[in-house]
């Protein structure tokens, strides 16, 4: 076994090797505190035969015994992996699949099991870093380590790789990755930071990226195998030039058409007058190797018209925002909808207010507890005008819409002054270039048509970049082919103030931090544009709730009443669910919300609950009703959960054989309170209540 460690900043991180998974291509251990990770790299021997993609997986599981806990449910074992686990492959995936090698083909796993953890350190940052350290040491041809770092900041100081506490505390929250040249993948969150700040935060982080990728060479010094060689295929020059020479003219004039459909029809037009004329069919070898060819010719096309001509495919400058229409309460029964569309992107959003009970609750070896706002994105096939089976949420979908809540986030009114669960769900009807985006910017509108008083409203913009030598084009509001065919998809969401989410993928080894503030500014101006429409449509939220939406009121009552409330085996408080009609949620601290959509319903509630945690006055009279009769006396109710004995002694002022001789089961009387002993008991007397009443009416 061979182990290499590093301190940064005071956290120390090793990697070690040669000792477990051996039989995988490359296998690390890496390790921040007692969070430890295991890596495993594996490729197939062969190339995978009819594709045109690099087949690469990666897997990031979570293991419950590595928090010392056992799954929950039936079948007592993990089951299918968790938003956060999906995300964190995402995570790994995005900025390794860029590094391997033009034409390599082989199926390439990558597995990360989270085998230990502290419950002080996330695992997911140094899984990134162990998954590179993994195909280093191992046969796969991958040459460009990188590693990943998570920054975030206190107090107006960074920290590298913050526990879970730092992290509740930090302004920022940022995940990145890079080369020894560059960044190549960052997402991050944040409380309206200014473009500077966010520079700062990422050379921050790639300074400590830096070092950890001097860890991995040194690991790979000890311990490695001898690459295998990708064959590259061999293009016919001739060929080549027979098929430019054929497309490029036709695709110059092609992609000057403004329609993404139209476009799209005229291109594949061009492949088929293409194949005509060659005629591939009776050369098979030829097929494959055509489609290459004319990809690379699309490609070039328009990112020469982009570099060369200063235009777009859509004839767009290149800071230019598309058009943008928005309606807002579009949705009559929904508590608050948008309809956002920016050129051929449109997101239908809607929020939806609920109570403490339809918080999602969290078990993760991370987080256990609840969360009050998610965000649900759903991209359907027919938005891009294809058909396909409608499944569960893909990784993409996952991701985007995480994108979009992380966006949010920052701008919702605390819990205290606004007591309900908030589900935003963005339906994308059309799409061509960053839907994602505009979930931003629907759900911020679907915020505010409902009521809910967020600080600021939230607009999202996708920046591209394209890059040949020393020509940079950086492109504002990119398609979907621009996303396709350029160097970058570069998501800024944010506020007047600042940004609030920030999603970055760049497809070449890295980005020099000169075109990165460049892009951070034309981002901002695209924002600010962006936001200027939106104030159009809704320019701050809606002074009253939603008429559909369920009205909320709390109150606090003395901890030690919270069981008088619900009773025992929860009897009271579901009879006064029952009887009022709402709902009603009580935490540990005394706090009660009562949710109803009608006023006088949570008004009944309100009066149930206020009776149920009155304190009993000494001396106090009360119209109580008498509840039971005995022999003794009679139990009387002086309000709802709250009863005493009325001796028989107490009923009048002379002596009695019977209590049913004065007062009858269900009879309203007035008593008055002479004494609580220590059990709380309540001692009552109707005798002293009736003489009060006879000397006030004297007066």
């Amino acid at each position: 076994m061979e182990r290499v460690e590093i301190e940064i900043d005071g956290k120390t991180i090793s990697l070690e090797a040669g000792d477990l998974a051996r039989q995988a291509g490359g296998s690390v251990v890496v390790r921040q505190g007692d969070t430890m990770v295991l890596v495993a790299a594996t490729m197939a021997p062969k190339p995978r035969e009819g594709i045109d993609f690099f087949p690469l997986t990666v897997d990031y599981r979570e293991k419950t015994y590595a928090a010392g806990k056992i799954p929950g449910g039936y079948l007592k074992r993990e089951a299918r992996p968790s938003d956060y686990e999906t995300l964190t492959c995402r995570l790994i995936d995005r900025p390794l699949r860029p590094l391997f090698p033009d034409g390599f083909r082989n199926e390439t796993q990558v597995v990360c099991f989270v085998v230990s953890h502290d419950q002080v350190n996330p695992a997911d940052i140094i899984a990134l870093t162990g998954a590179s350290a993994a195909l280093m040491i191992s046969d796969i041809p991958f040459d460009n380590p990188i590693a990943g770092a998570r920054i975030g900041r206190v107090d107006g100081n960074f920290i590298f790789n913050p526990t879970y506490e730092e992290s509740k505390l930090s302004d920022i929250q940022l995940l990145m990755a890079g080369t020894r040249d560059g960044i190549v993948m960052v997402e991050a969150g944040a409380k309206e930071a200014s473009e500077e700040e966010m520079m700062n935060a990422l050379e921050y982080g790639h300074e400590r990226i830096k070092k950890l990728i001097d860890l991995q060479v040194q690991l790979k010094e000890r311990i490695s195998k001898e690459k295998s060689t990708v064959i590259q295929e061999k293009v016919d020059a001739a060929l080549m030039e027979r098929v430019n020479s054929i497309v490029c003219p036709k695709l110059d004039q092609a992609m000057q058409i403004t329609g993404k459909h139209e476009r799209a029809n005229a291109v594949n037009l061009i492949k088929t007058e293409l194949d005509a004329e060659i005629n591939p069919e009776e050369e098979n070898s030829l097929k494959a190797a055509i489609g290459n060819i004319f990809h690379d010719a699309e490609k070039n096309v328009v990112r020469k018209m982009i570099l060369d001509k200063q235009k777009r495919v859509d004839g767009r400058s290149l800071n230019e925002v598309r058009p943008i229409s928005i309606k807002t309460g579009y949705l009559p029964r929904v508590h608050g909808s948008s309809v956002f569309t920016r050129g051929e992107t449109q997101a239908l959003v809607s929020a939806t207010l609920g109570t403490n009970a339809d918080e999602q609750r969290l078990d993760t070896l991370e987080l256990k507890g609840t969360k009050h706002f998610y965000l649900h994105y759903n991209f359907p096939a027919f938005c891009t005008g294809e058909t396909k089976f409608i499944g569960g949420p893909g990784r993409r979908e996952i991701g985007h819409g995480m994108l979009a809540e992380r966006a949010l986030v920052p701008v919702l009114p605390d819990r205290e002054k606004f007591p309900y669960t908030i589900r935003i769900v963005s339906d994308i009807l059309e799409s061509n270039g960053s839907s994602s985006m505009a979930s931003v910017c629907g759900g911020a509108l679907a915020l505010m048509d409902a009521g809910v008083p967020i600080s600021n409203p939230v607009a999202g913009i996708a920046m591209g970049l394209i890059k040949e030598g020393d020509q940079v084009a950086i492109l504002s509001d990119i398609l979907g082919s621009e996303d396709h065919l350029g160097d970058m998809d570069f998501k800024v969401a944010g506020t007047k103030i600042g940004i609030t989410a920030l999603q970055m993928d760049i497809k070449i080894a890295g980005l020099d931090k000169n075109i990165m503030k460049e892009a951070m500014q034309q981002a901002k101006e695209g924002r600010l544009h962006i936001l200027g429409e939106m104030t159009k449509a809704l320019d701050s939220p809606r002074p009253e709730l939603s008429q559909h939406a369920p009205r909320i009121i709390t109150m606090k009552v003395p901890t030690d009443k919270i069981r008088d409330i619900i009773g025992p085996g929860g009897k009271v408080i579901r009879d006064i669910i029952d009887k009022c009609g709402v709902s009603i949620d009580i935490d540990d601290s005394g706090l009660v919300s009562i949710a109803s959509t009608d006023q006088t319903s949570a008004d009944k509630a309100i009066e149930y609950v206020n009776n149920l945690t009155k304190e009993v006055e000494v001396g106090k009279v009360y119209l109580g009703k008498v509840k039971k009769i005995v022999d003794f006396g009679a139990f009387v109710e002086i309000f709802p959960g709250t009863d005493g004995l009325c001796h028989i002694s107490q009923i009048c002022d002379r002596r009695i054989k019977a209590v049913s001789d004065e007062i009858q089961e269900g009879d309203e009387i007035k008593v008055k309170v002479i004494d609580v002993d220590q059990q709380g008991k309540v001692k009552l007397s109707r005798k002293e209540a009736l003489k009060e009443s006879a000397a006030e009416a004297k007066e």
